[in-house]
C-alpha cells in the first residue's frame, strides 16, 4: 500500500497516510527505544478509506535506531 497506493485487501485506491510522531507522555504512533520522547521512532500508518485496512511502516532512516536499540526480543 505504501508504494502502490492500492489496498492489497480490496483493491481500492483511496489510501491516506497518518504520519507517525511522538507527543507528551509517549503519545502518538511510535516505538519507544529509550526513556525520552525524542528517542521514539515514528511509525507511519497507511489507511485504506474504502475498507479500513491499515499497514504500518517505519521510515528507512529510522531502522538503524531500532537495530541499535537495547530493547531486543
Amino acid at each position: 500500500m505504501k508504494n502502490s497506493r492500492t489496498c492489497p485487501k480490496c483493491g481500492g485506491s483511496n489510501v491516506r497516510i497518518s504520519e507517525g510522531g511522538a507527543g507528551a507522555y509517549g503519545s502518538g504512533n511510535n516505538i519507544p527505544i529509550g526513556s525520552f520522547v525524542w528517542q521514539a521512532v515514528p511509525v507511519d500508518r497507511y489507511i485504506c478509506c474504502d475498507c479500513g485496512y491499515t499497514e504500518e511502516w517505519i521510515r528507512r532512516e529510522h531502522i538503524s535506531k531500532i537495530e541499535s536499540s537495547k530493547k531486543r526480543i
